[in-house]
């Protein structure tokens, strides 16, 4: 079989038959998804059908990814919408969405493929009359093993090959999305293990040859910006930086999503999210965040928005306990700059044996605008090694890393052998 992209001649040009270790699949000869935007406009109006509110510049590149057929890489604080614009694009392509979730110690096998050993074995046992005729005839061991591995590539073939969502973009039959979210998140090795599809949409199998996509896949990468990527990674791909949205477009993708809290209140809600995310948390209020809240509010029928109920729910937006306590101090001057803050808010947070340092309250006056310390808590390696689990350090629970190897193995190898995909 020859090797080739969709858009490609079928042919092979050389007129050699192509390499015989490559594998390809003709064209399914189906519908292709409507995965071909008009124009940036067509993007904007696509994407706000499904409830999503792309800006001009998020339109324009999504617009430009599916013209020059290039990866996308978003980078950005956590609850940006980097995850849910991979989501979106499938839907309104009608493509399937394959997700590898990236995380500390990931190695090729759960992202390119590895061999089902349990089915491997279970033909070896069905077939073992079959193996003691082929080497019935041999004198010598040296011989007889000889003759087994002549037939070694009978168990080094598709149909043992196990596909993890890298190899599985490349030979759907189908055009998809592929998401590979928080690749900051895993070791540089993998990003290794990326660039062969992002520049070529190929993958390489050593037992088998090289899969190169039929249907070119539409690919985006996230990174919350926990650490650089190579340049190697992002001269393949379309960059774009995401932050949070201004006010009134943070307004409008509220407002979409029904929440159930009147307008002047999400006006409000917004102005608040937006004051937390000048203090320094170690994680800012996300979008999705302030839509829970709003919701929040919505079902406990706020009619107003005080500084005691919404220190009551901060917990929706906030979620370490120093931040809580940073963010219930600092409401009621969100809520009136001009609000005298209550002793119960004040002490709140230090009878309940959270543990608080003595310099939890410390909050880094450093003379710096609200926008300079978010752009600062944006750079990467802002933070302690042990923030994300760094090598050998040790988060809040006494594990080592953000995922352990174990944990990983646990959540993404088959069990018992099944050789079953967990995606």
């Amino acid at each position: 079989m020859s090797v080739h992209l969709a858009p490609e001649p079928a042919e092979d040009p050389t007129g050699s038959g192509g390499d015989p270790r490559s594998l390809r699949s003709e064209p399914s000869g189906g519908n292709e998804p409507a995965d071909e935007f008009i124009d940036v406009s067509d993007v904007i109006e696509r994407f706000a059908a499904a409830g999503y509110l792309a800006d001009q510049r998020l339109a324009t590149t999504v617009f430009l990814q599916s013209r020059l057929g290039k990866p996308i890489l978003l980078e950005g604080p956590a609850g940006v919408g980097k995850t849910q614009l991979a989501k979106t694009l499938a839907e309104v392509t009608g493509r399937e969405l394959l997700r590898l979730q990236c995380y500390e110690g990931q190695d090729e096998t759960t992202a390119l493929y590895e061999w089902d050993y349990g089915k491997q074995l279970l033909y070896t046992q069905v077939l073992r009359e079959k193996i003691g005729q082929v080497v019935a005839d041999t004198s010598t061991i040296a011989e007889a093993v000889e003759r087994i591995g002549a037939e070694e590539s009978v168990f080094f073939s598709e149909r043992f090959l196990a596909p993890r969502p890298l190899l599985e973009a490349v030979r759907s039959e189908q055009p998809v999305v592929l998401l590979v979210d928080e690749v900051d998140r895993a070791d540089e090795a993998l990003e290794a293990v990326l660039l062969e599809l992002l520049a070529e949409y190929q993958v390489s199998v050593p037992e088998i040859g090289t899969f190169v996509a039929t249907h070119q896949p539409m690919i985006v990468l996230t990174s919350n910006n926990t650490r650089d990527l190579s340049a190697a990674l992002k001269r393949r791909c379309l960059h774009l930086s995401l932050d949070y949205p201004e006010s009134a477009r943070e307004l409008a993708i509220i407002k979409s999503k029904n929440t159930g809290l009147s307008e002047t209140l999400a006006a409000k809600l917004v102005e608040i999210v937006r004051g937390l995310r000048e203090l320094d948390l170690r994680k800012a209020p996300s979008i999705s965040e302030a839509i829970d809240w709003a919701r929040t509010l919505a079902v406990l029928g706020a009619d107003e928005l005080s500084s005691e109920i919404l220190a009551d729910t901060a917990n929706v937006v906030v979620k370490y306990d120093r931040d809580l306590t940073r963010a219930i101090e600092a409401l009621p001057r969100l809520v009136d700059p001009n609000a005298e803050v209550p002793d119960h808010l004040h002490s709140h947070g230090h009878s309940h044996g959270h543990g608080h340092g003595p310099h939890d309250h410390d909050h880094g006056d450093s003379g710096l605008s609200g926008q300079a310390t978010r752009a600062a808590k944006d750079q990467p390696g802002r933070h302690a090694s042990d923030y994300y689990g760094a090598p050998g350090s040790h988060n809040d629970a006494g594990t080592r890393g953000g995922v352990s190897p174990g944990q990983g193995n646990r959540s993404f190898k088959p069990r018992g052998g099944s050789g079953k995909r967990p995606f």
